[in-house]
């Protein structure tokens, strides 16, 4: 069940009828009925692992914190560590058995078989957050639940089941199993938030879908806008990605319920590691907070970073150990994005940039003091934007391209050959090439409204909070052009699915 067909609206319609007409004590149960009908919706015989992962992690919190309360420290981490390896091992024996076949056919010359299965919806998700409240147990960050059907409803919450946030139980829970009181106020923001997400989705994600698609299918044809590709690919992932987050942040405010925000405005970023403190920021404080920080207070990781003081100096000896976990986590979100070498690349692109920043931080505070730039200056903040911008899009090659050598090829012809005329000969939608002028005048308007709106946000204006003190006829007014304005500027192109969920 898409998120953007009208079935779906019909179901989250007829969830916020349900659960605000049953008594308050059941709501609860009629979010996690609803999320697993949602989840059958999507492939009956894709349950099993959704209710393997929530089982194993649900009863092996309950031990480990049994464990604990018995002084029992060395047996709860073998608890954890089993149900970490069942809960993981589930995740890469589903989406990694095929490339690892492949890998090892390729590099011993053998011809085994790999597994004739589809990804089940949601499963990196899932296991992701699954995984953290296992970890946050252990660490007593939180009490294990005991009710095996409101964890449950934790793993399976049906609006960010396919594409996120990735949800901390400290934070969901107790606003799962609240009771909630019907207030209009939730369900005209909801209504707000998703209106939004659809539009940035089906007239800006959608409409650079078309063109990204058509050059990265078919780099040969068009070579001469490889570049063009690339940024299409771009703005259609942030639109189509954001957009998904708005929607799905959208229904469950629906419930009263505040899901963690995915996305500040990433392309105002300043360095790569400011970009992905503002994009997919559940993600980045997963790893930030299971990964980075246990691997850098880690025994070896210690005894690291003894040895590369004792080599290299104090200075670079305290910034090894920070640069390693950094590339480990990077590694492991290439990982995460999906089965295959474009991505182990992607992500560690993204961390030897950042491991080179930590190494060099010394140096750029020096060369900018010598230059007399003490970094507030305006141009010197557009200067780190763009350079920011050049770095990310470099990134997407990668996560765009059919292989790491298509993306590397991608990026000679960027170099190489433009001819952006060569956008006028691919069809966009029903009209074919005759509509492709106006449709590159929709991206073009929908990617100056973003930028305005994201100004706006950076500079401290909260839109959506001046849009409620808006008289209700106006307010009323701006949501009927929104939604008009979808149906005119639309993609005519084929229907589109959120790209993450595929994750």
């Amino acid at each position: 069940m898409s998120l953007v067909s009208n079935l779906f609206l019909l179901f989250v319609a007829a969830i916020v009828f349900v659960y605000y007409i049953v008594p308050h004590r059941f709501q609860w149960i009629v979010l996690l009925v609803f999320s697993y009908i949602y989840y059958i919706a999507g492939g009956p015989r894709y349950v099993v692992f959704i209710l393997f992962s929530t089982l194993v992690t649900w009863l092996m919190a309950l031990l480990i914190e049994k464990t604990e309360e018995k002084g029992d420290h060395k047996s709860a981490k073998r608890l954890l560590i089993l149900g970490l390896v069942l809960n993981f091992g589930m995740l890469g024996i589903v989406k990694y058995t095929n490339f690892a076949v492949e890998n090892i056919n390729a590099l011993f010359h053998l011809n085994l078989r790999g597994m004739a299965l589809l990804l089940p919806l949601g499963i990196s998700f899932y296991t992701f957050q699954s995984s953290g409240y296992l970890l946050d147990v252990y660490w007593k960050r939180c009490k294990a639940e005991k009710q095996p059907f409101k964890y449950a409803l934790f793993v399976s919450f049906f609006p960010q089941i396919l594409q996120g946030p990735i949800g901390r139980y400290s934070r969901l829970a107790d606003q799962l199993y609240a009771e909630h009181s019907f207030k209009g106020e939730n369900i005209t923001r909801g209504f707000e938030r998703i209106l939004w997400g659809f539009s940035k989705k089906m007239i800006l994600a959608d409409w650079a879908a078309v063109f990204a698609d058509a050059i990265f299918d078919d780099p040969a044809q068009y070579n001469g806008v490889a570049l063009l590709g690339v940024l299409f690919y771009t703005i259609q992932l942030y639109a189509d990605f954001s957009g998904g987050m708005d929607v799905v942040i959208g229904i469950s405010q629906m419930f009263g319920i505040q899901l963690d925000e995915n996305f500040k405005r990433p392309f105002f970023a300043v360095s790569i590691t400011d970009f992905w403190h503002r994009w997919h920021i559940t993600l980045g404080t997963w790893m930030k907070d299971y990964v980075f920080y246990p691997v850098t207070l880690s025994g070896w990781m210690g005894k690291f970073g003894k040895w590369g003081k004792k080599t290299f100096g104090k200075k670079i000896g305290r910034t090894l150990p920070i640069c390693l976990a950094n590339l480990i986590v990077f590694f492991v979100v290439g990982v995460w994005h999906g089965a295959a070498w474009k991505y182990i690349v992607y992500g560690m692109y993204n961390g030897i940039i950042i491991a080179f920043s930590g190494l060099m931080a010394e140096n750029y505070r020096s060369w900018k003091k010598k230059l007399h730039i003490s970094g507030k200056e305006t141009w010197y903040y557009v200067f780190t934007v763009i350079r920011t911008f050049i770095l990310v899009v470099i990134s997407m090659y990668f996560d765009r391209a059919d292989s790491v050598g298509q993306a590397f090829h991608m990026m000679k012809q960027s170099v190489t050959h433009f001819s952006p005329s060569q956008l006028l000969l691919i069809p966009a939608g029903r009209q074919g090439t005759a509509f492709t002028p106006y449709a590159l005048w929709i991206i073009a308007v929908g990617c100056v409204i973003l930028f305005i709106i994201g100004v706006l946000q950076e500079r401290g204006m909260k839109i959506r909070e001046s849009l409620g003190k808006l008289p209700l006829p106006v307010t009323a007014a701006i949501y009927f052009c929104v939604l008009v304005s979808i149906g005119l500027f639309g993609s005519t192109a084929v229907a589109r699915g959120f790209i993450y969920a595929q994750f």
